[in-house]
Protein backbone atom coordinates (compact mmCIF):
# COMPACT_ATOMS: atom_id res chain seq x y z
CA UNK A 1 0.00 0.00 0.00
CA UNK A 2 1.20 3.14 -0.74
CA UNK A 3 1.84 5.13 2.66
CA UNK A 4 0.36 8.23 2.56
CA UNK A 5 2.00 11.76 2.86
CA UNK A 6 0.52 13.74 5.73
CA UNK A 7 -1.59 15.49 3.23
CA UNK A 8 -3.24 12.34 2.34
CA UNK A 9 -3.37 11.13 5.73
CA UNK A 10 -5.27 14.47 6.48
CA UNK A 11 -7.54 14.21 3.69
CA UNK A 12 -8.36 10.97 4.67
CA UNK A 13 -9.13 11.77 8.41
CA UNK A 14 -11.55 14.26 7.09
CA UNK A 15 -13.01 12.01 5.08
CA UNK A 16 -13.66 10.21 8.57
CA UNK A 17 -14.30 12.95 10.27
CA UNK A 18 -11.25 12.17 12.80
CA UNK A 19 -8.08 12.01 13.11
CA UNK A 20 -6.46 8.49 13.67
CA UNK A 21 -4.12 8.77 16.49
CA UNK A 22 -1.60 6.31 17.89
CA UNK A 23 -2.62 3.77 20.63
CA UNK A 24 -0.95 1.01 22.48
CA UNK A 25 -0.49 -2.08 20.60
CA UNK A 26 0.52 -0.54 17.51
CA UNK A 27 -3.33 -0.09 17.07
CA UNK A 28 -4.51 3.17 15.85
CA UNK A 29 -7.97 4.99 17.09
CA UNK A 30 -10.61 5.95 14.68
CA UNK A 31 -13.74 7.40 15.91
CA UNK A 32 -15.30 4.54 17.93
CA UNK A 33 -12.74 1.68 16.79
CA UNK A 34 -8.95 0.59 16.90
CA UNK A 35 -7.25 -0.92 13.95
CA UNK A 36 -3.99 -2.25 12.74
CA UNK A 37 -2.93 -2.50 9.59
CA UNK A 38 -0.86 -6.15 10.03
CA UNK A 39 0.22 -6.52 6.31
CA UNK A 40 0.57 -3.46 4.09
CA UNK A 41 1.07 -4.40 0.56
CA UNK A 42 2.55 -1.61 -2.20
CA UNK A 43 -0.57 -0.52 -4.11
CA UNK A 44 -3.09 2.83 -4.22
CA UNK A 45 -5.64 2.74 -1.23
CA UNK A 46 -9.50 2.19 -1.66
CA UNK A 47 -10.69 5.94 -2.69
CA UNK A 48 -14.35 7.04 -2.58
CA UNK A 49 -16.55 5.22 -5.37
CA UNK A 50 -14.02 2.42 -5.37
CA UNK A 51 -15.26 -1.16 -5.02
CA UNK A 52 -13.25 -3.21 -2.88
CA UNK A 53 -13.12 -7.34 -2.40
CA UNK A 54 -12.28 -8.79 0.83
CA UNK A 55 -12.31 -11.48 3.33
CA UNK A 56 -13.50 -10.97 6.71
CA UNK A 57 -13.41 -12.81 10.38
CA UNK A 58 -15.38 -11.96 12.82
CA UNK A 59 -15.33 -12.81 16.25
CA UNK A 60 -16.52 -11.99 20.18
CA UNK A 61 -14.57 -14.41 22.27
CA UNK A 62 -14.66 -18.09 20.60
CA UNK A 63 -18.12 -16.76 19.28
CA UNK A 64 -17.72 -16.89 15.28
CA UNK A 65 -20.11 -14.11 13.82
CA UNK A 66 -19.08 -14.00 10.54
CA UNK A 67 -16.64 -16.24 8.25
CA UNK A 68 -16.11 -15.07 4.24
CA UNK A 69 -13.84 -18.00 3.58
CA UNK A 70 -17.16 -19.97 4.91
CA UNK A 71 -19.17 -18.92 2.41
CA UNK A 72 -16.58 -19.55 -0.26
CA UNK A 73 -16.29 -16.13 -2.09
CA UNK A 74 -15.02 -12.72 -0.82
CA UNK A 75 -17.43 -9.66 0.51
CA UNK A 76 -18.24 -7.08 -2.24
CA UNK A 77 -18.69 -3.35 -1.10
CA UNK A 78 -18.65 0.38 -2.55
CA UNK A 79 -16.37 2.35 -0.84
CA UNK A 80 -18.43 5.36 0.80
CA UNK A 81 -18.36 7.95 3.55
CA UNK A 82 -19.30 5.85 7.18
CA UNK A 83 -21.80 7.53 9.28
CA UNK A 84 -21.49 4.79 11.33
CA UNK A 85 -18.96 5.10 14.12
CA UNK A 86 -18.82 1.56 14.81
CA UNK A 87 -18.65 -0.18 11.46
CA UNK A 88 -15.20 -1.93 10.32
CA UNK A 89 -15.87 -0.31 6.91
CA UNK A 90 -14.08 3.22 8.41
CA UNK A 91 -10.91 1.47 7.69
CA UNK A 92 -11.72 1.31 3.57
CA UNK A 93 -9.66 4.04 2.84
CA UNK A 94 -6.38 2.72 4.69
CA UNK A 95 -6.39 -0.21 2.65
CA UNK A 96 -5.09 -0.91 -0.60
CA UNK A 97 -5.14 -5.03 -2.29
CA UNK A 98 -2.92 -7.03 -0.51
CA UNK A 99 -3.52 -5.75 2.66
CA UNK A 100 -4.67 -7.12 5.51
CA UNK A 101 -6.00 -5.23 8.94
CA UNK A 102 -7.52 -5.84 12.38
CA UNK A 103 -10.06 -3.96 13.63
CA UNK A 104 -11.23 -3.76 17.07
CA UNK A 105 -15.00 -2.54 18.32
CA UNK A 106 -15.86 -2.50 22.04
CA UNK A 107 -18.99 -4.13 22.77
CA UNK A 108 -19.57 -0.66 25.64
CA UNK A 109 -19.62 1.15 22.04
CA UNK A 110 -22.16 -1.35 20.66
CA UNK A 111 -24.17 -1.42 23.56
CA UNK A 112 -24.64 2.60 23.47
CA UNK A 113 -26.25 2.18 19.58
CA UNK A 114 -28.88 -0.05 21.51
CA UNK A 115 -32.17 1.55 21.85
CA UNK A 116 -33.67 1.82 25.37
CA UNK A 117 -35.88 -0.82 26.44
CA UNK A 118 -34.32 -3.68 24.50
CA UNK A 119 -33.40 -6.33 26.78
CA UNK A 120 -32.63 -9.10 24.06
CA UNK A 121 -29.19 -9.26 23.42
CA UNK A 122 -26.87 -12.10 22.10
CA UNK A 123 -24.75 -13.57 24.67
CA UNK A 124 -21.65 -12.55 23.07
CA UNK A 125 -22.44 -8.67 23.68
CA UNK A 126 -21.30 -7.93 27.12
CA UNK A 127 -19.70 -5.16 29.12
CA UNK A 128 -15.74 -4.96 28.84
CA UNK A 129 -15.46 -7.63 25.56
CA UNK A 130 -14.55 -6.65 22.66
CA UNK A 131 -15.36 -7.95 18.94
CA UNK A 132 -12.04 -8.43 16.73
CA UNK A 133 -12.80 -8.15 12.86
CA UNK A 134 -9.86 -9.50 10.64
CA UNK A 135 -10.23 -8.12 6.82
CA UNK A 136 -7.79 -9.93 3.65
CA UNK A 137 -8.44 -7.50 1.04
CA UNK A 138 -8.29 -9.11 -2.43
CA UNK A 139 -8.65 -6.63 -4.60
CA UNK A 140 -9.54 -2.75 -4.97
CA UNK A 141 -11.37 -1.45 -8.43
CA UNK A 142 -12.60 1.72 -9.94
CA UNK A 143 -16.31 0.87 -10.82
CA UNK A 144 -15.38 1.31 -14.54
CA UNK A 145 -12.97 -1.61 -14.26
CA UNK A 146 -14.71 -4.14 -12.01
CA UNK A 147 -18.27 -3.49 -13.88
CA UNK A 148 -15.89 -4.76 -17.26
CA UNK A 149 -14.66 -8.23 -14.95
CA UNK A 150 -18.08 -8.65 -14.09
CA UNK A 151 -19.02 -7.86 -17.78
CA UNK A 152 -16.39 -11.08 -18.31
CA UNK A 153 -17.24 -13.19 -15.76
CA UNK A 154 -20.85 -13.11 -16.28
CA UNK A 155 -19.91 -14.18 -20.41
CA UNK A 156 -17.52 -16.44 -19.51
CA UNK A 157 -20.47 -18.33 -17.25
CA UNK A 158 -22.78 -17.78 -19.59
CA UNK A 159 -20.83 -20.08 -22.28
CA UNK A 160 -19.59 -23.09 -19.59
CA UNK A 161 -23.60 -23.34 -18.78
CA UNK A 162 -24.55 -23.21 -22.59
CA UNK A 163 -21.43 -25.63 -22.95
CA UNK A 164 -22.80 -27.90 -20.58
CA UNK A 165 -26.17 -27.81 -20.94
CA UNK A 166 -25.47 -28.97 -25.06
CA UNK A 167 -23.54 -32.11 -23.37
CA UNK A 168 -26.46 -32.75 -21.09
CA UNK A 169 -29.31 -32.53 -23.53
CA UNK A 170 -28.41 -35.73 -25.31
CA UNK A 171 -28.16 -37.85 -22.03
CA UNK A 172 -31.49 -36.31 -20.89
CA UNK A 173 -33.00 -37.24 -23.90
CA UNK A 174 -31.96 -41.04 -23.54
CA UNK A 175 -33.47 -40.95 -20.47
CA UNK A 176 -36.64 -39.12 -21.60
CA UNK A 177 -36.57 -41.76 -24.87
CA UNK A 178 -36.56 -44.89 -22.78
CA UNK A 179 -39.10 -43.43 -20.36
CA UNK A 180 -41.22 -43.40 -23.17
CA UNK A 181 -40.66 -46.83 -24.68
CA UNK A 182 -41.49 -48.41 -21.24
CA UNK A 183 -44.41 -46.52 -20.97
CA UNK A 184 -45.52 -46.52 -24.24
CA UNK A 185 -46.22 -42.95 -24.44
CA UNK A 186 -46.37 -41.17 -28.33
CA UNK A 187 -44.75 -37.74 -27.29
CA UNK A 188 -44.26 -34.60 -29.41
CA UNK A 189 -40.88 -33.47 -29.23
CA UNK A 190 -39.89 -29.84 -29.69
CA UNK A 191 -36.89 -28.49 -31.32
CA UNK A 192 -35.81 -27.20 -28.36
CA UNK A 193 -36.03 -30.85 -26.75
CA UNK A 194 -38.75 -30.63 -24.53
CA UNK A 195 -41.72 -33.30 -24.78
CA UNK A 196 -45.10 -32.98 -24.43
CA UNK A 197 -48.39 -35.07 -24.82
CA UNK A 198 -52.15 -33.09 -25.26
CA UNK A 199 -54.66 -35.45 -23.15
CA UNK A 200 -57.71 -32.40 -24.04
CA UNK A 201 -56.41 -29.73 -27.23
CA UNK A 202 -58.59 -27.34 -26.05
CA UNK A 203 -59.78 -24.43 -28.45
CA UNK A 204 -58.99 -20.93 -30.27
CA UNK A 205 -55.79 -20.23 -31.16
CA UNK A 206 -52.58 -21.41 -29.40
CA UNK A 207 -50.98 -18.94 -26.44
CA UNK A 208 -48.94 -16.22 -27.91
CA UNK A 209 -45.62 -14.96 -26.39
CA UNK A 210 -46.86 -11.88 -24.08
CA UNK A 211 -49.88 -13.56 -23.60
CA UNK A 212 -51.22 -14.12 -19.79
CA UNK A 213 -52.01 -17.90 -18.98
CA UNK A 214 -53.33 -19.34 -16.26
CA UNK A 215 -52.84 -22.52 -15.39
CA UNK A 216 -53.26 -25.65 -12.92
CA UNK A 217 -50.47 -28.00 -12.36
CA UNK A 218 -48.20 -30.68 -10.58
CA UNK A 219 -44.77 -30.85 -11.15
CA UNK A 220 -43.04 -34.27 -10.70
CA UNK A 221 -39.67 -35.91 -11.16
CA UNK A 222 -39.57 -38.42 -13.68
CA UNK A 223 -40.25 -41.67 -11.16
CA UNK A 224 -43.74 -39.72 -10.62
CA UNK A 225 -42.49 -37.88 -7.31
CA UNK A 226 -44.83 -34.45 -6.92
CA UNK A 227 -43.03 -32.19 -5.73
CA UNK A 228 -44.55 -28.69 -5.85
CA UNK A 229 -48.91 -28.37 -6.97
CA UNK A 230 -51.41 -25.85 -6.89
CA UNK A 231 -53.90 -29.12 -7.02
CA UNK A 232 -53.29 -30.95 -4.03
CA UNK A 233 -52.90 -29.34 -1.15
CA UNK A 234 -50.57 -31.44 0.16
CA UNK A 235 -47.76 -30.69 -1.94
CA UNK A 236 -45.92 -27.43 -2.49
CA UNK A 237 -46.82 -23.91 -1.23
CA UNK A 238 -49.42 -22.38 -4.40
CA UNK A 239 -52.71 -23.38 -2.66
CA UNK A 240 -55.28 -23.83 -5.16
CA UNK A 241 -55.42 -21.10 -7.24
CA UNK A 242 -54.58 -20.66 -11.00
CA UNK A 243 -50.75 -20.12 -11.37
CA UNK A 244 -50.94 -16.91 -13.58
CA UNK A 245 -47.82 -15.73 -15.80
CA UNK A 246 -46.90 -13.69 -18.55
CA UNK A 247 -45.90 -15.86 -21.42
CA UNK A 248 -42.19 -15.91 -22.58
CA UNK A 249 -41.22 -12.78 -19.75
CA UNK A 250 -39.04 -15.41 -18.32
CA UNK A 251 -41.16 -15.57 -15.34
CA UNK A 252 -40.83 -19.53 -15.14
CA UNK A 253 -38.72 -22.40 -15.84
CA UNK A 254 -37.60 -21.98 -19.55
CA UNK A 255 -39.22 -25.20 -20.74
CA UNK A 256 -42.46 -24.49 -19.16
CA UNK A 257 -42.48 -21.34 -20.38
CA UNK A 258 -41.76 -22.48 -23.79
CA UNK A 259 -44.45 -24.76 -23.77
CA UNK A 260 -47.16 -22.73 -23.23
CA UNK A 261 -47.05 -21.84 -27.25
CA UNK A 262 -48.59 -25.40 -28.18
CA UNK A 263 -51.27 -25.30 -26.19
CA UNK A 264 -54.36 -23.43 -26.32
CA UNK A 265 -57.00 -22.38 -23.33
CA UNK A 266 -58.32 -25.78 -22.11
CA UNK A 267 -55.90 -27.85 -23.00
CA UNK A 268 -54.90 -30.59 -20.49
CA UNK A 269 -50.88 -31.95 -21.31
CA UNK A 270 -48.13 -33.03 -19.91
CA UNK A 271 -44.60 -31.20 -20.54
CA UNK A 272 -41.28 -33.79 -20.28
CA UNK A 273 -38.13 -31.49 -18.95
CA UNK A 274 -34.60 -32.71 -19.78
CA UNK A 275 -33.02 -30.44 -17.23
CA UNK A 276 -31.77 -27.84 -19.25
CA UNK A 277 -34.83 -26.35 -19.62
CA UNK A 278 -36.05 -27.50 -16.06
CA UNK A 279 -33.13 -26.48 -13.13
CA UNK A 280 -30.33 -27.25 -14.79
CA UNK A 281 -27.08 -28.19 -13.12
CA UNK A 282 -27.70 -26.93 -9.83
CA UNK A 283 -31.36 -28.51 -9.32
CA UNK A 284 -33.27 -27.51 -6.75
CA UNK A 285 -32.50 -29.22 -3.38
CA UNK A 286 -33.81 -31.49 -1.52
CA UNK A 287 -36.33 -33.20 -3.67
CA UNK A 288 -35.03 -31.70 -7.43
CA UNK A 289 -31.72 -33.00 -7.89
CA UNK A 290 -28.70 -32.46 -10.27
CA UNK A 291 -29.63 -32.69 -13.96
CA UNK A 292 -33.30 -33.67 -13.21
CA UNK A 293 -35.94 -34.50 -15.98
CA UNK A 294 -38.97 -33.21 -14.79
CA UNK A 295 -42.68 -33.79 -15.94
CA UNK A 296 -45.67 -31.26 -15.59
CA UNK A 297 -49.37 -32.11 -15.71
CA UNK A 298 -50.92 -29.37 -16.62
CA UNK A 299 -54.59 -27.57 -17.79
CA UNK A 300 -54.64 -24.16 -19.13
CA UNK A 301 -57.87 -22.29 -17.03
CA UNK A 302 -57.65 -19.18 -18.86
CA UNK A 303 -55.73 -17.07 -21.79
CA UNK A 304 -55.76 -13.18 -21.77
CA UNK A 305 -53.99 -10.47 -23.55
CA UNK A 306 -51.34 -8.37 -21.11
CA UNK A 307 -52.58 -5.57 -19.28
CA UNK A 308 -50.59 -2.02 -20.24
CA UNK A 309 -47.64 -2.45 -18.36
CA UNK A 310 -47.59 -6.06 -18.36
CA UNK A 311 -48.87 -9.08 -16.19
CA UNK A 312 -47.91 -9.58 -12.72
CA UNK A 313 -46.28 -12.97 -12.41
CA UNK A 314 -46.12 -15.17 -9.66
CA UNK A 315 -43.30 -17.26 -10.24
CA UNK A 316 -42.27 -20.43 -11.34
CA UNK A 317 -43.40 -23.86 -10.29
CA UNK A 318 -40.94 -25.45 -7.80
CA UNK A 319 -39.99 -27.13 -5.14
Amino acid sequence: MLKKSIAIAVAGAALMGTYACKNDGGFKKLRSIQYKIVKDAPGKTAQKGDVIEYNLVARADTTELGNSWKMGHPIVDRVEDVKDNISYKLVFPYLSAGDSAVVEVSCDSILKTVPPGQTQLPPWLKKGKKVVVTISVVSVKNMEDYKKEMTTKQEQMRKEMEQKAAAQMPIDDKILQDYFAKNNIKATKAPSGLYYTIQKPGSGANIAPGQVASMMYTGKTLDGKAFDSNIDTTIGHHGTKPLTFQVGAHQMIPGVDESMTFFKKGTKATIYLPSPLAYGEQGNPPIIGQNSVLMFDVEIVDVKDAPKGGAPGEGQPQQ
